[in-house]
């Protein structure tokens, strides 16, 4: 019989995005209501110095309705501006503060734009309370060097396309997170192995895969003894870990 490694957390990509607006207060709020252990989500900054909770560099792909869309990169509007675009259901685009009002749970912010650590980190440094529930990732090595030195009692974490991302990283994964100090490893499922895994746990890190679509997937995380799986479908996903935890 194999043996399982518990816990596993569940981690809400942008929230429970299947079911509600991604990166809204409504899809954070319907996810920790699911049951999520933990949220991610995506960090940039507006012209105006906001740090605002949004995946892409523009509007375009969240705007319900045309009138916002082809404004242009978010970091050359001011979040007024910003707030203005319905991004669906009447859900605005909200402040990093925001998010941190409306949830409770456990935050993976993943920073996509460097230039927005100095405003997350102070924030996250006049929010104590806060700060312990959080772990800063990103796939960008510099935002984490940032963190590293703006903000380094919050953990951070890599999150990469697979293992080993040598197009991305061609020193080599495990010299990224020397060099940012990070303590996990979020990866993309390509490449990963239980070796690659056993390795990276054996020198100290944590690890998680994403994403995770189906019931096989959090059983190889279990398995694998992963700490964590990002998933689209908190409903769903509850689902599949209880089947997974069911050993015949």
């Amino acid at each position: 019989m194999p043996v399982l490694h518990l816990p596993y957390a569940l981690v809400g990509h942008r929230g429970a995005m299947a079911e509600s607006p991604e990166n809204t207060l409504a899809s954070f709020r319907l996810a920790e209501k699911i049951g999520v252990h933990e949220l991610e989500f995506d960090i940039r900054l507006s012209a105006d110095g906001i740090a605002i909770v949004l995946h892409d560099a523009t509007l375009d792909r969240t705007a319900s309705e045309e009138s916002g869309r082809g404004l242009g990169p978010v970091a050359e509007l001011p979040y007024e501006r910003i707030a203005a675009v319905d991004v669906g259901v009447g859900e605005k685009v909200p402040t990093f503060e925001e998010v941190l009002d409306a949830t409770t749970v456990t935050l993976q912010v993943e920073i996509k734009a460097v230039d927005a650590v100095p405003e997350v980190a102070r924030i996250v440094a006049s929010r104590p309370y806060d700060a312990r529930r959080i772990r800063f990732t990103s796939f960008l090595p510099d935002a984490l060097l940032r963190l590293r030195q703006l903000a380094p009692d919050v953990p951070r974490g890599l999150i990469t396309v697979g293992y080993p991302d040598a197009e991305r990283h061609t020193g080599g994964i495990e010299e990224v997170l020397v060099e940012t100090a990070a303590s996990a490893l979020y990866s993309g499922w390509d490449g990963l192995t239980r070796d690659v895994v056993r390795g990276l746990q054996d020198t100290g890190y944590e690890v998680g895969a994403w994403p995770v679509r189906g019931v096989d997937d959090v059983r190889i995380g279990l398995a694998w003894g992963l700490v964590s799986g990002t998933v689209d479908d908190p409903r769903a996903a509850r689902e599949w870990l209880a089947e997974a935890r069911q050993v015949v």
